[in-house]
């Protein structure tokens, strides 16, 4: 095995001393010349340096890292979203560590407390729901910004869209096409984001004078099944709407497959939005149109918010969704 280089041998090579070194390598605490610190950087290039980042950070108090915490990774909303994420810290030159909390409240409190005591530098976070138990972050002092779901009882920098806007307007678009008995799979009650996405189709429908039908109103999980089980019940009903919002990607590919199981054709027989508009939306049978929420643009205002966020209050950033219609709701353009 060769020898382990030390910053001694950066030292000797650029003819400096170790303290200048180190200087160079955590940009200070003294100020270097620029011409020593090219002698330096060019020293560590031929002599194969490479710091030791932990000593670095017990020395910066910084370590270069992010915590990301997801509520479930294998949804694909949250699987695209933790990409960016990925993305937009590398090109802050910071690394992120991912962390699943598996829809589980308990695993999030213990990844919260994890993530306090690795003393991160950040933490990007979507709740389990809307009443986590941030106190080790807080107590940490860590910066933290909520995304997607913000939490009620802690005063965090956030990033979404309008989830009331994008529920309307997809609602909107179906009652543009002439439809009048449109339903909706809605998500869990207990979250801000599912009652703000039924305020949304609420709100459409009052503006076209059309009364709400609490038939054709469900919640479920925003998962596959919670939206094949909802379009079940619903679309088995002697009165069944002839045109769905479901309030996910998620639920709307379980709503396709209870429309192809009952024999339903979409658009013919039901015109079927969604929300997320995820990769997942391009393989679907037919496409999905639905409210797209711009996972890069969130990701880097969020990274952006975290960078900031020790020299400012918390601040709440909203991200413009755009309409996307393809051939489940009847537009064959796109």
């Amino acid at each position: 095995m060769s020898p382990r280089v030390t910053r001694e041998d950066v030292a000797r090579v650029a003819g400096t001393s170790t303290a200048v070194v180190s200087y160079v390598i955590n940009n200070g605490p003294r100020p270097v010349a620029d011409a020593t610190r090219r002698r330096v950087l060019a020293a560590i290039d031929a002599v194969g340096y490479e710091p030791d980042t932990i000593a670095r950070a017990l020395a910066s108090g910084t370590t270069g890292s992010y915590g990301l915490i997801v509520p479930d990774i294998s949804n694909p909303f949250f699987a695209g979203l933790a990409h960016e994420l990925q993305l937009a810290t590398a090109a802050a030159g910071r690394v992120v560590i991912l962390a699943d909390a598996a829809e589980d409240k308990q695993r999030e409190t213990e990844l919260l407390r994890s993530f306090a005591a690795r003393r991160i530098d950040g933490l990007l976070f979507v709740g389990v729901d809307d009443d986590p138990d941030l106190t080790p972050i807080l107590a940490a002092s860590i910066p933290t910004v909520s995304l997607d779901r913000t939490p009620d009882s802690h005063p965090l920098s956030s990033v979404a869209i309008d989830n009331v806007a994008a529920a309307r307007d997809v609602t909107a678009h179906l009652i543009a096409h002439g439809y009048t008995h449109i339903g909706i799979v809605g998500g869990p009650p207990e979250l801000l984001l599912a009652r703000e996405r039924s305020d949304g189709w609420r709100q459409a429908l009052a503006d076209a004078g059309i009364p709400v039908d609490r038939r054709w109103a469900a919640h479920a999980p925003f998962t596959n099944k919670g939206g094949f089980d909802a379009a079940m019940a619903m679309l088995t009903a002697p009165d069944r709407p002839r045109a769905i919002f479901a309030a996910s990607e998620q639920q709307a590919v379980g709503l396709l497959s209870a429309a192809s199981d009952l024999g339903l054709r979409v658009p013919d027989d039901l015109a079927v939005i969604s929300f997320d508009g995820t990769d997942a939306s391009e393989y679907t049978v037919p496409r999905l149109s639905g409210a797209v929420q711009p996972l890069g643009e969130i990701a880097q205002a969020a990274v952006s918010l975290l960078d900031s966020a020790r020299a400012q209050p918390p601040a709440h950033v909203v991200i413009p969704h755009r309409l996307r219609l393809r051939p489940s709701c009847g537009d064959h353009s796109q």
